[in-house]
């Protein structure tokens, strides 16, 4: 075997056990091999963040109002949270070889596991189809450009079903389809995907900002995309703000983590990868997104956040059809690396049987038509409503699982009763549910929800922004405080 090449911990060599059928089949099963290397996991970042979606977040916190080195100093604090966080989540997983659903299972059990994995499922299924509407609008405008005749097809009132246009119908579909193929051919493609995704539009940013630097000059360029309103510390409610929207933003992808870190082919190896695609890429990225918009200002007369739009303003049809094409595959690679393979595992592990990985993803994949994102999209206050929703469900579902394995665990899991209905199983609990796991998720998530349903009294709207935390931290609590004496039997077994 060679060095890029290990067993997953925990897994003994030569003939698998025999795992229960209606908890297994071969996606779901700990892994045999785990190749990934650090560059793995840096292109799976770089794919994460350099998206439309990540383009415009980063771009929206230079314009809170704070100076510049507040916002930077927002960022990187929101950002190292995430890394901190995305390590946490990433051991367990890769130490044992198992996708996040199956590594619920020590804290739901065998049974309870399927929770969270259909509150994540769900959740996800709604930004894949968000994703793609917003890739397939890139693509639109390369269709346009190239071929004028289009536009009046691009216009809903004149062409339109449920409230999407006859060409928007077309590219959502196109790209539906290409993000099914390349998830259809399994996770060695998608790693060679994602692989391409991120260094490609680092290139494009690059050379877009270039030849804006080259329009309007050096001295055009202002890290503050708006007035500095709050300074003193007026400004740190706001800096905190920035910093739970950051934490927000890769919320989804944090949870299910483990989904990737177990093709890891070591701990070590993950957390490099973590590193160099968190705190260190997304910094670059920040700066060179600020920088960008920044030149739109003197350039075009007005502030464009949006590349896609900034790219359909240069005046070569190669360079707009070349902007459009990168960022709509980079809006891909974080489709799929986020969105699709998140709910194929979550899904798959409902009914292992019946649903295979492929299965799983598909079924998100016609969710995602069936919800008609575009009209979600087009509503910001249902947007804005939506991340604090999921951030109050996400929220509870971390805490839980991250006290489960480094406080009650102690960091130890016994691979093979993750797959074992025997009620003498580990994790077998009552009737392969864990009242403890979900009562503290039912009370993180009605805590965390609570401030976004009724934002309209006194201080609820600030609590709101801050949905994740909330439900992160209680449920780590609630569940600490239930298991109490599960752990103080796992002291006195250990003393003996």
């Amino acid at each position: 075997m060679t060095d890029t090449i290990t067993s997953a911990a925990g897994v003994p060599a030569g003939d698998p056990p025999k795992y229960d059928p209606r908890l297994t089949n071969d996606d779901l099963a700990p892994l045999r091999e785990q190749r990934w290397g650090t560059y793995n996991i840096f292109a799976f970042w770089m794919s994460d963040v350099h998206s439309v979606g990540g383009y415009v977040t980063a771009g929206s916190l230079f314009a809170l109002g704070l100076a510049s080195w507040q916002v930077l100093a927002a960022l990187l604090i929101g950002i190292t949270i995430v890394y901190f966080f995305c390590n946490l989540v990433a051991k367990p997983s890769q130490v044992t070889g198992v996708p996040y659903p199956v590594i619920c299972r020590s804290a739901f059990g065998v049974l309870g596991a399927n929770i969270p994995a259909i509150i994540r499922g769900l959740i996800a299924v709604a930004w894949y189809g968000i994703q793609t509407f917003l890739a397939s609008a890139a693509l639109d405008v390369v269709l346009v450009k190239l071929f004028p005749g289009l536009a009046p097809y691009a216009v809903t009132a004149d062409y339109g079903f449920l409230g999407l246009s006859l060409l928007g119908w077309g590219s959502y579909l196109l790209l539906w389809v290409v993000q099914a193929c390349v998830f259809w051919r399994g996770m060695d493609s998608i790693r060679k995907f994602i692989d391409f995704c991120g260094p490609a539009v680092y290139v494009v940013m690059f050379v877009l900002c270039g030849y804006l630097i080259a329009k309007a000059g050096w001295g055009a360029i202002d890290l503050s995309l708006g007035e500095v309103k709050y300074t003193g510390w007026a400004s740190v409610p706001v800096m905190l703000g920035a910093i739970a929207l950051v934490v927000s933003y890769f919320s989804g992808p944090m949870l299910n983590f483990g989904d990737f870190s177990r093709y890891g082919k070591s701990f070590r190896a993950v957390k490099a990868g973590n590193l160099l695609g968190l705190p260190v890429n997304f910094l670059l990225f920040s700066l060179l997104v600020v920088i960008t918009a920044s030149l739109t200002v003197p350039v075009y007369g007005e502030l464009i956040t949006d590349p896609v739009a900034t790219v359909a303003k240069i005046d070569s049809t190669f360079a707009i059809v070349l902007g459009a094409l990168t960022f709509t595959i980079a809006t891909i690679g974080i489709n799929i690396v986020a969105n699709f393979i998140s709910p194929a595992f979550d899904f798959s592990n409902v009914s292992p049987q019946r649903i295979s990985w492929r299965a799983g993803g598909m079924i998100a994949a016609v969710g995602s038509v069936v919800i008609t994102p575009w009209n979600l999209y087009n509503n910001p206050d249902v947007i804005h409503y939506t991340l604090e929703v999921l951030g109050a469900f996400i929220g509870p579902l971390f805490g839980v699982l991250i006290c489960d394995y480094y406080l009650v665990r102690k960091q130890k899991v016994i691979v093979d009763d993750l797959f074992t209905m025997s009620e003498r199983g580990t994790y077998w609990y009552r009737k392969g549910y864990h009242p403890a796991a979900i009562v503290a998720t039912a009370v993180g998530a009605v805590v965390a929800v609570f401030p976004v349903l009724f934002n309209s009294l006194r201080g609820m709207h600030t609590a709101a922004q801050y949905s994740w935390f909330i439900g992160c931290g209680v449920g780590f609590a609630t569940y600490y405080l239930l298991t109490a004496a599960k752990r103080a039997a796992a002291t006195e077994e250990v003393g003996a």
